[in-house]
Order: C-alpha cells, then sequence, then structure tokens
C-alpha cells in the first residue's frame, strides 16, 4: 500500500514558479538559487524566504505544478474515452509517452541525474504520489462502472506508478523509430492487466 503523501507544497505565484522553472532550464536543480528565482521573477530574496523555507521547496513546488499540468494534458486526451479503464489507459500512456521530452524533466536527466534515484528507490516525491492518487481515482471509477477488475485500489495504483515509471525514465535508451511500438505493447499490457 502506498505511504501517505507528505505535507502539501506552499502556495506559490505563477510568476515565482514559472522564475523557478526558467532557471532550473538555464542552469539545473544544484546550481538554481533563490537569489537567482527572486532577480528572475522581480522579487526580494527576503520576500522569497516568506514563501518558501528554502530553494528546495520551491523546486518541489514547480516541478508538482508542472507534472499537475502533464496529468490535466492527459486527462484531457482521454476525456473521450467511454469506460474508466480505458481514460486510465489513455492517460498512462500518454503521460510516459510524453514526460520524457517535458523540457524540466529533460533538464535533471541531463544534468542532475542523480536527483532521481531517491525517488526510484527510496521514497516517493509529491510528484509520485500525485499521480497514485490520480490513478486511484481512475481505478475507484473504473470499479464503479465495471470495466475494472476489483482489487485494493490503493496498492493497484501504487503497482501501475512503480510499473510505467522505467517507460519514461529509460525512454531515451530506446530508438525513436521503436518507442511507438513499445507503447502498444505498455498499453496491451495496462489493459488486460485491469480487465475483469
Amino acid at each position: 500500500m502506498a505511504e501517505p503523501a507528505p505535507a502539501s507544497v506552499p502556495a506559490v505565484p505563477a510568476s515565482v514558479l514559472d522564475a523557478t522553472l526558467a532557471s532550473v532550464l538555464a542552469v539545473g536543480v544544484r546550481r538554481t538559487t533563490l537569489t537567482d528565482v527572486a532577480r528572475r521573477a522581480g522579487v526580494s530574496r527576503m520576500t522569497l524566504y516568506r514563501m518558501v523555507p528554502d530553494v528546495q521547496t520551491l523546486i518541489m513546488a514547480m516541478l508538482t505544478r508542472e507534472f499537475g499540468r502533464l496529468l490535466d494534458d492527459a486527462e484531457r486526451a482521454a476525456a473521450r474515452r467511454r469506460s474508466a479503464r480505458a481514460k486510465l489507459v489513455t492517460s498512462a500512456i500518454e503521460i510516459v509517452r510524453r514526460l520524457p521530452d517535458e523540457p524540466v524533466f529533460r533538464r535533471v536527466i541531463d544534468v542532475d541525474p542523480e536527483l532521481l534515484l531517491p525517488y526510484l528507490t527510496d521514497r516517493f516525491g509529491s510528484t509520485q504520489h500525485l499521480a497514485i492518487a490520480h490513478v486511484r481515482d481512475l481505478l475507484v471509477e473504473g470499479m464503479r462502472d465495471r470495466s475494472v477488475r476489483r482489487a485494493d485500489a490503493d496498492v493497484l495504483a501504487t503497482t501501475l506508478v512503480l510499473a510505467t515509471t522505467p517507460f519514461a525514465v529509460s525512454a531515451q535508451a530506446v530508438a525513436p523509430s521503436g518507442r511507438e511500438a513499445i507503447m502498444t505493447e505498455l498499453e496491451r499490457m495496462i489493459d488486460s492487466w485491469l480487465a475483469p
């Protein structure tokens, strides 16, 4: 079963999150500082310190926003599907297909890949908790409309996120010409696994 989600990230103005994203894209996560974000956002460092305790919290808020946008896009891509299972499969594939090309994800992989390791081996981060909650909601809906087999929704949601993560993280290891075939197989795998 999934561990409890951490406390939510603080509310931060969009302009500050935009400045944080710009800094991470320019210099990477490790070299992003509150001073740089404040300069890019046109605010003082003291203003930022009143919003967040440290730069890591600010980066987490930005990453959560960016992943939330990706989830919203995936939901829109799946909106016309009839069953909750079809919506879940479509949105999962959309996220796995798009995440490796998201600029902030690419920047972390290219400049600070070691930062991902704890979230792949030791603990879930806020974006993983967000993904698990999203999947769980669709699973519960699928159990209600009988398109998803009955099981513990928390366990299924966590399993699905853990199972699909390597497809996103390792996408660059596969030649672009072969990725679509792999996505098709992943789609079949998820669909048949969830079927009643």
